[in-house]
């Protein structure tokens, strides 16, 4: 337990962040989850437009330390790759 009270008030602040940054995280995991099903359905067009808020939602979290730079980059990498496996090419 904190002594002092500015140590309490870290305490409790530490807290409302611990709460807000599971928020956060679980809404990002939940839109690359959307994303993944809606490629697997085979639905590209939808998946094109989903990606968009796929990235900005990554861009958000790097920008906040959700996540490190790094990691948003390669699960945009990733992520944008599985879009152009699933896309027909045309080949003529």
């Amino acid at each position: 337990m904190p002594n002092t009270d500015a140590a309490k008030r870290a305490l409790r602040e530490s807290g409302r962040r611990q709460v807000l940054n599971l928020r956060k995280k679980r809404e990002l995991l939940s839109v690359i989850k959307d994303y993944k099903k809606t490629i697997e359905t085979g639905d590209t067009a939808g998946a094109a437009g989903k990606l968009v808020n796929v990235f900005k939602k990554l861009d958000k979290a790097a920008h906040t330390n959700l996540i490190k730079k790094g990691k948003a980059s390669r699960l945009k990498s990733r992520l944008s790759k599985r879009l152009v496996v699933k896309t027909p090419t045309l080949e003529g």
